[in-house]
């Protein structure tokens, strides 16, 4: 397994429960792989560098844990049709 680091922009508009769904979502992926969050930070709303898909504010969540290419993956193919996910990157940590 490797470490990884995954930040991603939900819309603003969203009720809180719908961004805790969100969140709760997406490391129930990646647990049912089998890894292991380490870290999950929500920052808030946030202001955007630029205007994406009209929002110039995002609600921002980062979160750490390390687990295999498969869960990496399927987590991303799921954020990638999400309508709530305005922008995510992940990033293998090389430590």
């Amino acid at each position: 397994m490797r470490q990884y680091e995954v930040m991603y922009v939900l819309r603003p508009d969203l009720e809180e429960e719908k961004v805790k769904s969100n969140v709760a979502r997406y490391s129930e992926v990646v647990t049912n792989y089998g890894g292991e969050i380490s870290k999950l930070q929500e920052m808030g709303k946030r202001r955007l560098a630029y205007e994406i898909n009209k929002f110039r504010e995002g609600y921002y969540v980062l979160m750490n844990f390390k687990a295999n290419s498969d869960a990496v993956a399927e987590a991303e193919r799921l954020m990638k049709i999400n309508d709530d996910i305005i922008r995510f990157m992940f990033v293998r940590d090389e430590k």
